[in-house]
């Protein structure tokens, strides 16, 4: 049976719900995933020629050759995953990954000429641009504080840093006619516990309020910050807990960036999404999946995605919630991890589109629990890859498995003549 038959036959099941398949699908025509760059060289930019990932909180694991080197080969990596995932995305930079032509440039004199080519680069391919300060691997980030530095010129130099990439996204953003998103994550905290909570937060306050004075054109410029539970030598304390960052969005009118991989391992972040968009008129989501401690694994169709695609799409509210995906994996093909991550994160969303809620939601009214568990049991068995499979093939990327494939062909023929 052809794509398209069994598409029409999906179809019908799902009207059979109350559901119109060709809605759901062109809702998911205008979904962005913001893809991460540092999936493609392991978090290392190109600030240096040797540069590589060391402390502030965050590890990568692995050594899977044919990582990408050089701006060139990352971007060269970045085309084949875009080639391979239905619709029209995003690219999220680091501030590490600028084009600095070999020269030393210290995170506090990062300019936006720095990635004009990344601007040209993403004009050719129809991307819209995302940034992040890099407030980690460096020598000034070396004693776990960066923003909450007990050092006022520590913390000069990182305010002065996120003030510039602030400025970098704001020019993204005007010159793609597409809003860039700036978050700010920071590695701050102690392994061991600390006496000075209050007095560490109220310096991160300080430097936070000195960063976001800086006025820039909304329309060019989201600004999110980003909270953790822990992170690698921040076990004990965490400086931008979600308390904090959670009260210093709602009290600046920015927005707040939950990580998958950042709370606690039985807490969910699918239900606070409901929550917050009370508050808050917008939200940025990092799609990661945590193992035990670790919140970077690549992203897959597991309970948790679907419940967070699912509370999304329950509280209309795609177009209030920005999804970017955000870990690293360097155990496998770097380009297979961002396809497996963004087509997954796809999937969980059309799934979403794809819920006979209407039903469920009339049996909810009427108090019938046991009509709404049963519908949302058996819509399960709906033909969920069928209609998958149909929208990848009008996007004109690879069906099934075959992208599985093409990811193969292009280790051998590119990545395994990286040395």
């Amino acid at each position: 049976m052809s794509i398209q038959q069994r598409f029409e036959q999906a179809k019908q099941a799902y009207a059979e719900w109350g559901v119109d398949v060709d809605a759901a699908l062109a809702v998911l025509n205008d979904v962005q995933i913001s893809l991460h760059c540092w999936q493609g060289d392991d978090v290392g930019g190109f600030e240096t020629p040797d540069s590589s990932l060391s402390g502030g909180g965050i590890q990568v694991t692995g050594n899977y050759p044919g990582k990408a080197r050089n701006i060139d080969e990352l971007r060269g990596d970045l085309e084949k995953a875009y080639s391979l995932i239905p619709g029209q995305h995003r690219l999220n930079l680091h501030a590490i990954y600028g084009d600095f032509e070999g020269k030393k440039i210290d995170r506090d004199q990062v300019e936006p000429k720095h990635f004009r080519s990344w601007v040209d680069w993403a004009r050719v391919n129809g991307l819209a641009l995302d940034f992040n300060a890099t407030c980690f691997s460096h020598p000034l980030a070396s004693s776990g504080y960066t923003l909450s530095n007990a050092d006022p010129s520590v913390r000069e130099f990182w305010v002065e840093h996120a003030k510039r990439c602030r400025e970098i996204g704001a020019g993204f953003g005007k010159a793609l006619k597409q809003r860039s998103n700036h978050n700010l994550w920071i590695p701050d905290g102690a392994k061991d516990n600390v006496v000075s909570r209050y007095a560490t937060r109220e310096r991160l306050l300080g430097s936070l309020d000195e960063i976001y004075s800086l006025q820039l054109d909304s329309r060019n410029l989201g600004d999110a910050v980003e909270c953790k539970l822990f992170g690698i030598g921040s076990e004990a304390f965490v400086v931008g807990s979600h308390e904090f960052y959670m009260g210093y969005a709602l009290s600046r009118k920015l927005m707040l960036c939950l990580d998958m991989g950042h709370f606690h391992p039985t807490e969910s972040v699918a239900d606070k999404v409901s929550s917050l968009l009370l508050y808050l008129p917008e939200l940025l989501i990092h799609v990661s999946r945590g193992v035990r401690w670790d919140s970077d694994h690549v992203v897959t169709l597991g309970d948790d995605l679907r419940a967070l695609m699912q509370e999304i799409v329950r509280s209309d509210a795609l177009g209030k919630v920005n999804i970017a995906l955000d870990y690293f994996d360097a155990e496998m093909n770097r380009v297979g991890a961002w396809v497996i991550g963004s087509r997954a994160t796809l999937k969980a969303i059309l799934e979403a589109l794809l819920e006979p809620a209407v039903i469920a939601r009339k049996y909810e009214t009427k108090g019938q629990a046991f009509g709404r568990l049963a519908v949302l049991e058996e819509a399960k068995n709906l033909p969920l890859s069928d209609v998958w499979d149909y929208f990848c093939d009008a996007k004109g990327v690879p069906v099934g498995k075959d992208w599985i494939g093409a990811v193969e062909d292009y280790e051998k023929s590119v990545q395994s003549k990286r040395s």
